[in-house]
Order: structure tokens, then C-alpha cells, then sequence
């Protein structure tokens, strides 16, 4: 689906500065490397520069920090904040496009005690449980899974494929990716005098608050007791693991292929790189930030600290030390002549 807007009307949305035609209109947004006649690109990195000279874009939203050394060919929009700008408008673009589809589909199973709210949208081979209850304006799409007793919050959306166990609370305005799992049992076995292990049973939920973003194939497990949580505004990128217990903190956000173990707790406003593991039972105050591929496998105790490595530590100490790391077949080198010349005897391994 497209949209058709005049560079005018763009410049009022986004606050900004025309340069060229006003009454140019665009259709659809695109990369400035990729842009043609009739979209709309953004320059916000100086890294893209050369491109504002050879695009084929009909509108750029360019940062006015920018100077450009010749003539384009677009028509500019010059604004404080590109990057914002461009956001602003793909969530036009997104909104346009978003299905305005209601009701329920004819395939679709939804339990005679479950409560559906107004303008709700429930596709075939979806499946609602006892109990469920949908709020106004959710979206429930092929083939995902409510189970009883979950509750959705208004505006949510659930795309194709996501399972969502009994008893589960997904807050408002939330996105759930396709493949995702939320609420499946935690990893609690016990073991036992002759060797094997006894199932703990997982008797707790997932609560998940409002405006939480959640991608593709991610798995949150149930509580043994009580609840998992992932606060509000929590972005959670594809492929990650969050285990039995676990606390995610307000407006923290997690990079793909994560794993938290159970019963950690992570802070608010923290970044945490993908391919990051962490053991159990650990906190992370508010505001850290972790690289990508760190291992935490300790407390974290200081707000705001930049860590890095496996096992992490201080961000800028890692780095220090990686240089010392790469340097070491040159001190190697100088050390065995020293010997050398020491006469000392060589330890050739």
C-alpha cells in the first residue's frame, strides 16, 4: 500500500526547511542509495553524503548540520533531527498500510467464555482460549495460540504463529512477533538419589506491560512461582532467551540471540548486546551497558557501567586490554631475545 504527500505537507509533519519544489509528492519511502522518482529517503549519517549527488529520490530529509558543496537533484527538506524526521514518517507509512480488518474469520476457534472487546481482529486458524480475554482493537493473526485465562491488553497486536501459554498477561499497545513463545515452562529439574531428574512444576506466568516490542522465535518462560517480567516499553530484538523468573527492566532493550538465565534481574534504560549471556541469580542496576557476545557472570554493582568481554568487566579496561591481547606474538618475540641475549634458558612450548 502507498501514500501520496506533497513535499509541503511532509515539511509541516516534520517541522522542517524546503529547499526546491513544495508540490512534489511522493508515494513511498526508500534507501537514498536506492531512492527513484516518486520516494522519499533521509541523510542523517555523513558516511551516505556522496549519495545526495546521485540519488534519483524525489525528496531527502537532510540534517541541517549538513553543507552540500553542489546542486542536487531533489527536493530537500532540512530538519534538526533526520533520523527522527524519517521515523515519523514510516510510522505514516506503517499505519496506512496496517490491515483495518475486524472481526472474527471463519476458521478461527474462540471459546465461548472468552471475552473479546470491540473492533478486535481474529484471523483463521487462531485459536482463543477459556477464559481469554481480548481488549478493544487487538489483533490476533494466522494460526497463534491464546491459551485460558491470558489477557491482552487494547491496541496489541499478535502476528502469525505466536503461542501464548494459560494464564498470561500481554499488556497494551504491545507487538509480538511470529514464532514467539510466551509462557512455556522454565528449566527446573531436581535430581534425584539414582541420577535422573524430577520435573519441578512451573506454576507461576509471563507478565508483560505496555508498549513492549517483542521479535521473531524468542522464548519467555513461566515463572516456577510467581511471574517473569518484562516491564513497559521493553524492545526485545529476534531469537532470545528469557528463563524462568526473570525480571526485564522499563525501557531496556536486548539485542538477538541473548540468553538470561533464571531469576535475573536487569535494570531500567539498560543496552545489552545480541549474543550476550547471562548466569542466574545476578542484578544489573539500571542504565548498563553490555557489549555484544559479553558473558556476565557476576553481580554488576555500579548504575550506568559499560562492560564488555567473557568473563565482563569495565568497557574501557577490555579494550585496553584487547590491545595488549593482539600485541602478544611481538611481546613474545622481544621476550625470548632478551632471554637471548640474558642467556637465559628459552621455555619453548
Amino acid at each position: 500500500m502507498t501514500i501520496s504527500i506533497t513535499a509541503k505537507e511532509l515539511a509541516q509533519i516534520i517541522n522542517g526547511n524546503i529547499i526546491g519544489d513544495e508540490n512534489i509528492s511522493i508515494n513511498k519511502p526508500a534507501k537514498i542509495e536506492e531512492g527513484t522518482q516518486g520516494t522519499v529517503s533521509f541523510l542523517a549519517n555523513e558516511k551516505y553524503l556522496s549519495h545526495i549527488y546521485t540519488t534519483q529520490a524525489s525528496i531527502v530529509i537532510i540534517n541541517k548540520s549538513f553543507e552540500l558543496k553542489q546542486k542536487v537533484k531533489p527536493t530537500l527538506i532540512v530538519v534538526d533531527d533526520a533520523y527522527q524526521a524519517f521515523t515519523t514518517l514510516l510510522e505514516m507509512y506503517q499505519q496506512a498500510s496496517a490491515t483495518t480488518a475486524t472481526g472474527i474469520e471463519e476458521g478461527a476457534f474462540v471459546h465461548d467464555t472468552a471475552s473479546i472487546g470491540k473492533e478486535v481482529y481474529i484471523a483463521s486458524q487462531s485459536y482463543i482460549g477459556a477464559n481469554a480475554k481480548l481488549a478493544d482493537s487487538v489483533k490476533i493473526y494466522p494460526q497463534s495460540f491464546v491459551g485460558a485465562n491470558v489477557s491482552i491488553g487494547k491496541g496489541s497486536t499478535i502476528h502469525s504463529g505466536v503461542k501464548i501459554y494459560a494464564d498470561c498477561v500481554i499488556g497494551e499497545n504491545c507487538i509480538i512477533h511470529s514464532g514467539t513463545i510466551i509462557g512455556s515452562d522454565g528449566f527446573g529439574f531436581a535430581p534425584t538419589a539414582n541420577g535422573d531428574y524430577k520435573k519441578i512444576p512451573q506454576t507461576g506466568n509471563v507478565v508483560i506491560e505496555n508498549n513492549v516490542e517483542i521479535g521473531s522465535n524468542c522464548c519467555i518462560d513461566r515463572a516456577t512461582v510467581g511471574s517473569t517480567y518484562i516491564r513497559q516499553g521493553v524492545k526485545l530484538d529476534n531469537l532470545i532467551q528469557v528463563a524462568h523468573n526473570v525480571e526485564i527492566g522499563k525501557n531496556t532493550v536486548i539485542a538477538a540471540q541473548t540468553g538470561v538465565s533464571g531469576s535475573t534481574k536487569i535494570g531500567e534504560q539498560c543496552m545489552i548486546g545480541g549474543q550476550v549471556g547471562f548466569v542466574g541469580h545476578v542484578h544489573i542496576p539500571a542504565r548498563t551497558k553490555i557489549q555484544a557476545q559479553s558473558g556476565i557472570a557476576k553481580e554488576i554493582k555500579e548504575e550506568g557501567t559499560a562492560v564488555a568481554g567473557s568473563p565482563a568487566f569495565g568497557y574501557r579496561e577490555w579494550i585496553k586490554s584487547s590491545i595488549v591481547f593482539q600485541k602478544l606474538p611481538s611481546l613474545m618475540k622481544r621476550l625470548r631475545s632478551v632471554e637471548e641475549k640474558l642467556n637465559l634458558p628459552n621455555q619453548k612450548q
